[in-house]
């Protein structure tokens, strides 16, 4: 029993190791790395209760219990009273389970990735009265250093906490507060199997572990309560180094457990759907009446056609509860603008509903390891080009499932061989972008961050880069154009650094093809000026396979090398 699956499922317990580090999470001294001693001391205690309330052993661990007493058959445990269990087990009433997940954030490191969390529904009908369980490093990178967060993040300076809210609440946070569409995928766990899961959370629940922001994560814990709820499931063997929430996804979709999926668009969302309906000239008046600049009276008593004033205060209502859930106004104020607001809506009668299409589904975007194979010309010579990149999206990569103008691109690694020698084209440690469209109802930043080496510098040799630029970018429904300042340093022997100015342009409205372009100009302290002109064209040949056919143009310091460089190359890039 001891060697079981299971139990080691219970335990949390991955290569005899205990993942769980809180002390109050085990009954034997040494249980964190001995299973069969923590299973001897689960026994024990479970038959000779000292008391018989919700401090009891059964109380505490309704998951080990229920299993034991599933496997050891006829030996009688002592009854108890487990009144704070019960409680819960009552209010969550849980009938079956759904994984969600929260997609990036446009503007935030941290959420780029995505999250996911479990909800457990409830014999309701609304998935609102649900409850949702989550898993999150006890820290709040809105109030802390943000360099240092990350660092903290990576190498377990936190300890992660679960939490059980109302499902109403993490929508609140995720959606509304944070911009975020969510994607929630029923799965086929029966009734059974969803109380497993939750006597498994109630009993780790209040517990602490390392929290390691590629590894164990939100998303891998979630593993462990879906492998509890079904034994036979085997959603941890998918991830090895990294654990990415929306790999989390893919893994369920490979082990058959999603049935349906539903969407709930952002706020955001909404608001820019409410942008494409309200004419151009009226656009300024949400604003406006969300800040109370202009008086509900100045619209009632306009000539604006009835549809539209409908449309004004619906996107009013959205703007300012964006801007209450932002903690940009005070509640008593939000609350006399609401009344005002709301009631001027009221007034003009039931309206047209607004009807916000579904994007592509997350799932059935490329996987984060991507694996390319290239081979191209470069002033005359022809090259090989081979790549590898563990996590997990780029500009250049097909855009469909994912929020469009990010890219995190984590230790990327192109190579080049001419069949005399070997060189390193690209080098990334880390790579963020984030281009966000600007629009009548949100004024956003663009910027991106790139750590690594690269060969666009004067010579072409393979320096490290580090950079961190920002701009402006505007779009439409068939592609976004930006503007980006990016102040640059290069190490070496002879360090050197630039400001470049680079206007881009990415053509995205069709899944199967993604266009990109981006012209450089860089101005370097030692007074040289060089120009870079980036092509590419992409061709989604099926989920995880991608052509692409690359070209670029460099100026370089005639000094060391020739004047101009081009390249052409074509790529294959497969996803797993």
């Amino acid at each position: 029993m001891a060697d079981s699956r299971y139990w080691h499922i219970l335990l949390h317990m991955e290569n005899g190791v205990s993942e769980i580090d809180d002390t109050r999470f085990f009954l034997a001294p040494d249980g964190k790395t001995d299973a069969q001693s923590e299973l001897h001391a689960t026994i024990e205690a479970l038959l000779n209760e000292l008391t018989f309330d919700d401090n009891s052993t059964a109380c505490r661990f309704p998951a080990r219990r229920a299993w034991l007493k599933e496997k050891l058959g006829d030996i009688e445990f002592p009854e108890v009273h487990c009144g704070e269990y019960d409680k819960i087990l009552k209010r969550l009433n849980p009938k079956s389970a759904t994984l969600v997940f929260p997609s990036a954030h446009i503007n935030s490191p941290a959420s780029m990735f995505g999250h996911t969390f479990l909800r457990i529904n409830s014999a309701y009908n609304s998935k609102l009265l649900s409850y949702a369980v989550n898993y999150a490093a006890d820290a709040d990178p809105a109030k802390e250093n943000g360099p240092l967060f990350a660092i903290k993040g990576l190498f377990g300076g936190y300890f992660g906490k679960y939490s059980l809210l109302p499902y109403y609440d993490k929508l609140k946070e995720y959606r509304d507060t944070e911009q975020r569409d969510i994607w929630e995928y029923d799965l086929n766990l029966s009734e059974d199997e969803v109380l497993k899961m939750v006597r498994h959370i109630w009993e780790i629940n209040e517990t602490h572990s390392y929290y390691y922001f590629f590894t164990q994560n939100c998303s891998y814990n979630m593993l462990w309560f879906l492998e509890a709820a079904r034994e036979n499931l085997n959603l941890r063997s998918y991830f090895s180094f990294q654990v990415i929430p929306l790999e989390t996804v893919h893994a369920a979709k490979a082990e058959g457990i999603i049935k349906e999926n539903f969407y709930r668009p952002s706020k955001r969302t909404t608001l820019l759907q409410y942008e494409k309906l309200i004419n151009k000239e009226y656009r300024e008046l949400p604003l406006k009446l969300a800040a109370s600049d202009i008086d509900v009276a100045f619209l009632e008593s306009s000539k604006i056609e009835l549809s539209q004033k409908r449309f004004i205060l619906e996107a009013s209502i959205e703007l300012l509860e964006y801007n209450y859930s932002k903690n940009k106004i005070e509640k008593e104020i939000y609350l006399k603008r609401f009344h005002n607001l709301s009631k001027a809506r009221a007034a003009l009668g039931m309206g047209e509903k607004i009807v916000i299409k579904t994007p592509p589904n997350p799932i059935g975007g490329h996987q984060a390891i991507r694996a390319s194979f290239g081979a191209g010309v470069r002033e005359g010579k022809s090259l090989g080009f081979l790549g590898l990149r563990p996590a997990y999206h780029s500009l250049e990569d097909s855009g469909q499932g994912f929020l469009r103008g990010t890219q995190i691109e984590f230790l990327n690694l192109e190579l080049s061989s001419d069949n005399h020698k070997l060189s390193v084209e690209d080098a990334t440690i880390l790579s963020i972008v984030s281009i966000a469209q600007r629009s009548d109802f949100f004024d956003n930043l663009s910027w991106r961050t790139k750590f690594g080496w690269d060969r666009n510098s004067l010579d072409n040799s393979a320096h490290f880069i580090g950079t961190v630029g920002a701009g402006f970018s505007w779009g439409n429904e068939f592609g976004y154009t930006y503007i980006m300042i990016d102040p640059l340093f290069y190490a070496g022997s002879k360090p050197k650094s630039a400001i470049g100015g680079s206007l881009g342009f990415v053509l995205d409205k069709w899944g199967a093809t993604n266009t990109k372009i981006e012209l450089t100009r860089r101005f370097y302290d030692t007074g040289k000026i060089q120009n870079i002109f980036e092509f590419s064209q992409g061709f989604r040949i099926s989920q995880n396979m991608q052509f692409r056919l690359e070209y670029d143009y460099k100026e370089r310091d005639e000094k060391i090398v020739e004047k101009q460089e081009r390249s052409l190359k074509t790529n294959l890039s497969i996803y797993f």
